[in-house]
This record gives structure tokens, sequence and C-alpha cells, in this order.
């Protein structure tokens, strides 16, 4: 064996048994100081939103029923009003809430029946407007002391006698209740007051039973009333009969509705149709006003009586915010063919050419056109409803 070769034995020898022996240090690790580990953070709640709720409220103008009225409507088992209200049922039935200002009081038939000019209407009527779907209804009006305190207290019984109605603007007791309605979480409270009552004085024992226009005294129950309710209604009985436009006696008790942040003002009397209008109220809300709803059913003979309006409003409550959502007039015809017969209520996107051929003022004056309801409605600076608003809600929801 060579030299060489034996070196490079040795060395491989060496280099082996160098792994095998070789060790890894001994290293300690000291303890440092302790970090603390925080858990980890919960994510934010999700908000959910605030509920939303809505209430939808419609109002009509002048009931109104004269003698001609009573007369079509008797048959052999006594008084029949429903078909006067048939084409307008759907409408009424299906909003959360209805409002009617009863012109004429409903004594009883030991008073008489009678129209104008004082009035006892057959108390079968209030049956058919409650069934028809109203369930507000006003009595302070110029009509109310038509049959004395009796005649109107015959009238309040009759209401009470139906489950759900309640009753405005007049009381059988001296202490004045409180009217707050609470539907689908949303409170509606309701005051009404007439300019008066025709000159008929009311019973001396009993002066608080038709409420009367008094700022003094409206404003003590407005002011009473607004913190109890999300939304404060007040209706009035004002202005100047057949008179297009609102009295300036209209628009100061306006604007002191709106004082009061009264947020809708019902009105009627005037039997025609007067405009609309938004007046801004110090809360930075608006005080919608409907100045004169104008007749519903009656067969007053002059022109512009013929053409009504039934107001909608549909509320909002999203949370403790209420506003008003969506407000509006459908247009109403009431309809009455030849010798004063066949007394109907229409809306007029249904209301069609036939039928106008057929009511008594267009036999006599060919100015009765369906494009004379269509520039009476533009006039009144509020929205034109041409479709019923229950049918679009419906089709909203699907």
């Amino acid at each position: 064996m060579t030299d060489a070769k034996l070196l490079r034995i040795v060395v491989v020898f060496f280099i082996l048994a160098s792994c095998q022996t070789s060790q890894l240090p001994n290293v300690s690790v000291l303890p440092g100081p302790e970090i603390p580990v925080s858990p980890p953070e919960e994510a934010p709640p999700i908000q959910e939103p605030p509920p939303r709720d809505s209430l939808t409220l419609v109002a009509a103008g002048d009931n109104l029923f004269h003698e001609t009225l009573l007369a079509s409507s008797r048959g052999k088992e006594g008084y029949n009003f429903a078909p006067v209200y048939a084409e307008v049922k759907s409408l009424v039935e299906k909003a959360d809430l209805a409002f009617i200002n009863q012109e004429t009081v409903m004594g009883g038939e030991k008073l008489g029946y009678s129209g104008y000019p004082q009035f006892n209407t057959p108390q079968a009527l209030a049956k058919t407007l409650a069934e028809t779907g109203f369930d507000i209804v006003n009595h302070a009006n110029n009509h109310a002391m038509d049959k004395g305190g009796a005649g109107l207290l015959a009238t309040l019984d009759a209401w009470d006698a139906i489950p759900g109605v309640r009753y405005l603007g007049v009381q059988k007791t001296a202490e004045k209740p409180q009217l707050i309605i609470t539907k689908n979480n949303i409170s509606l409270g309701f005051l009404a007051y007439t300019y008066g009552t025709n000159g008929l004085a009311l019973p001396k024992d009993k002066p608080w039973l038709v409420s009367l226009i008094n700022r003094e005294n409206m404003a003590k129950e407005i002011d009473a009333l607004r913190p109890l309710c999300d939304f404060l209604i007040v209706s009035m009985h004002w202005g100047d009969e057949y008179a297009a436009d609102p009295s300036a006696g209209q628009t100061s008790l306006a604007a002191f509705l709106a004082e009061h942040n009264v947020d809708l003002v019902i009105g009627h009397h005037p039997h025609v149709l007067q405009r609309f209008e938004l007046i801004p109220r110090a809360d930075g809300k608006n005080t919608y006003c409907f100045y004169s709803l104008g007749n519903f059913a009656s067969n007053q003979l002059r022109k512009e009586t013929i053409l009504g309006g039934l107001m909608y409003v549909k509320f909002l409550k999203e949370g403790q915010e209420t506003s008003i959502a969506d407000a509006g007039l459908i247009p109403m015809v009431c309809h009455f063919d030849a010798y004063l017969a066949n007394t109907r209520v229409f809306p007029l996107y249904s209301y069609t050419e036939d039928l106008l051929g057929k009511h008594w003022y267009h036999i006599r004056d060919k100015s009765l056109s369906l494009e004379y309801f269509s520039q009476v409605s533009e006039k009144l600076k509020v929205k034109v409803i041409s479709q019923n608003p229950f049918a679009e809600e419906k089709t909203s929801a699907q």
C-alpha cells in the first residue's frame, strides 16, 4: 500500500469519527417578559333598521241627504242607502281608517224625516256608512242642531250602537274626550270644529254639545293632544258656500293650526272643491291642508257641487321618525239620473261617457263633461289620483 493511499484512509477515518462524536452545543434559553395576548375583537353588532309602519286614511266631504235622495232610497221594506256608495266601497273599506263629514243628523223617525233646510236622515244611513267602511264621523257642522239637542243626542246613540265607529266634534258630556286611534303602531289624534250651527242655539244646559271654532279653546285642546299622538288631525267646517277659493278666514285659521303643529287639516262646508296647501311649520315639518273636499253624496243642483273629492293620505313611522309619505285627492262624481233618481258616488277614473249622458245636469247643460271634471281637478294644486291607490299598493307588495 502506498503512503498516499494510506494517508487518504486515515483522513476518511477521522472524518467519520468526528461526525459520530460531535454534539450540538448546550444552549440555555432564558425566559423573557410575558407579552399579553389580547382576545380577538368582536365584530360590532349589525344594526337592525327601525321598524317601518304605515297607515292610510281616506276622507270624504259633505254627505248631505236631501228629500229627493231620501225618496229615491225608500223601498217597500224601508230605506236602502247601500247603492249610493256601492261604487266607492272598495276604496273606503281598504283604507286603514276612513273619515266622513255626515252633514245631517239622524234623530229618528219620531222627529220626522226631512231635507233642506233642517235635515233629519233615517238612522239606517249610519249602518250603511259603517258597512261601506267609514269609521270616523264628523258632526261638528252647521246642521248639527237642525233637530235640537234631542236630535243630535239620538244621532250619537245610533253611532254608539255600532262597534268600531267614533264620532268627532260633538259630545254627550261636558268633559270632552280625547280621541286617539292607534293602528299599525301609529297613533292619530283627532279634533273637530265648526263655525256655527245656522243660528240655532246650543242647549243652555249643554253648551258643550258641539265644538265651535274658538282659537283660545282650540289652542288648549290642540296643545294638550299634540304630545300624545304621532299625527294630529283637525276637521274644520268653515268657509263660504260655493266659493272656489278659500276665504281669508280659512287661510288665517289654517296658519293658526300650523303654528300649533297640526299635521293634517280636513276641510268641508263650501260644497265645492277648494285647493290644497302645504303650510311650513316652525318645527321643520308641514301642515297638509285640504281646504274643502266638496260634496260626497247629495242632490245639490249646481254644476260646481257635482264634483267632490276623496282625500288619500299615507302616514309613515320609522322608529321615532314620523312623516306623511303620500297625499292626494281622488275626484268623485255624484251621479243622479233624470228626476233625481239613482244617486251614486263614482270615482272620476271609473265614470264613463255613458253614465254622464244620463246625469240630470248633463241632460240640461252639456257643459258638464269629463273634460270639465278634469279641468276642475287640475286647479286644486294637489296630486290627483286617477286609479285605485290600494290596487297600486297591492301590486307593489307583490
